[in-house]
């Protein structure tokens, strides 16, 4: 049982971590590539190819599965409402109006604070002292991050309106994994997700067709096909069958709290693709940040000793 517990816990936090390292890239390509093709647009393409790669292999389990999924209609909607049709589609529509390092900052910091308390409040999670201390430990390493490590830079900062559109973002996202916490045990992961990805597609279609008629023409390029291929077989496939499965072992808000090491594996991204320099800011704050994690943890860490 001990063992049991361990692993488990240790198989979460790798899920967790890799997921947070594929999902890294999302908050820079919705900033760099905002003036050539639009928010919804991009959302509707990402969803659609990540839609169309696993209905295949999904149709059996969907078939199989089809009284169970009308039943639970009502929550697979909000739950591919939240998770696929609203929580991107918002980081894209925010990557008009502010930075890709506010993007990523701004949603990784409130989501698991959101998520955390949704948790408690919906779930029943126990939120011990040891998981606050990890979320403000963590919280203080992105601000850490955002403001330069100045109390001056801090005391300047402003919410514009992008920045409210993550926020908006991060608040769904905390909904999904809330909402994922509740999935039926009885429901395949497999035609989980691809339900909620083809519905969440579905949902963005009056909005895609709006975008279209009133945007200039899309300029495709092998660039941009490469961009929509990570989208939607990375981040959204590969990503969502990996966060899923660490909300399962480790707790919606457990899970959520590794959405802080986003920034900091953009960070490092940002060195090794874009030659932005690496400073004693960036140190401190990813210390502070998996020091954060750490300690969160230790709670879990504590009760699969017993």
């Amino acid at each position: 049982m001990v063992a049991t517990g361990r692993q488990q816990q240790y198989a979460g936090i790798g899920l967790a971590i890799l997921t947070t390292f594929i999902w890294s890239g999302n908050y820079v390509i919705a900033r760099g590539i905002s003036k050539q093709l639009p928010p919804v647009s991009l959302a509707f393409y990402r969803w659609g190819l990540a839609a169309v790669c696993i209905l295949p292999f999904a149709w059996k389990a969907i078939v199989a599965q089809k009284e169970i999924l009308i039943a639970n209609r009502w929550y697979l909607l909000w739950t591919a409402l939240t998770g696929v049709s609203i929580f991107n589609t918002f980081i894209y529509l925010g990557g008009h109006y502010t930075s890709a390092i506010n993007l990523a900052l701004i949603g990784t910091t409130s989501a698991p604070v959101f998520a955390t308390f949704m948790a408690a409040f919906f779930l029943k999670e126990k939120i011990s002292r040891f998981r606050i201390a990890g979320i403000l430990i963590c919280i203080a390493g992105i601000l850490y991050l955002l403001s330069a490590g100045s109390l001056q830079h801090l005391a300047s900062l402003h919410f514009g309106k992008g920045d409210l559109l993550v926020l908006i973002s991060a608040f769904t996202f905390a909904i999904y994994n809330t909402l994922v916490r509740k999935k039926p045990a009885t429901l395949s992961p497999l035609a989980f997700l691809a339900v909620i990805f083809a519905v969440g597609v579905i949902c963005l279609v009056p909005f895609y067709v709006y975008e279209v008629t009133h945007e200039q023409a899309v300029q495709w390029t092998p660039g941009m096909f490469a961009i929509i291929a990570y989208l939607g077989i990375g981040n959204s496939i590969i990503a969502f069958f990996c966060w899923n499965a660490s909300i399962e072992k480790l707790g919606a808000s457990g899970t959520a709290l590794f959405g802080n090491l986003i920034p900091v594996f953009s960070t490092i991204e940002a060195v090794l693709f874009l030659g932005e320099t690496f400073t004693v800011v960036h140190l401190i704050s990813g210390v502070l940040v998996i020091g954060g994690l750490v300690i969160a943890n230790l709670q879990f860490q504590k009760r699969t000793r017993t």
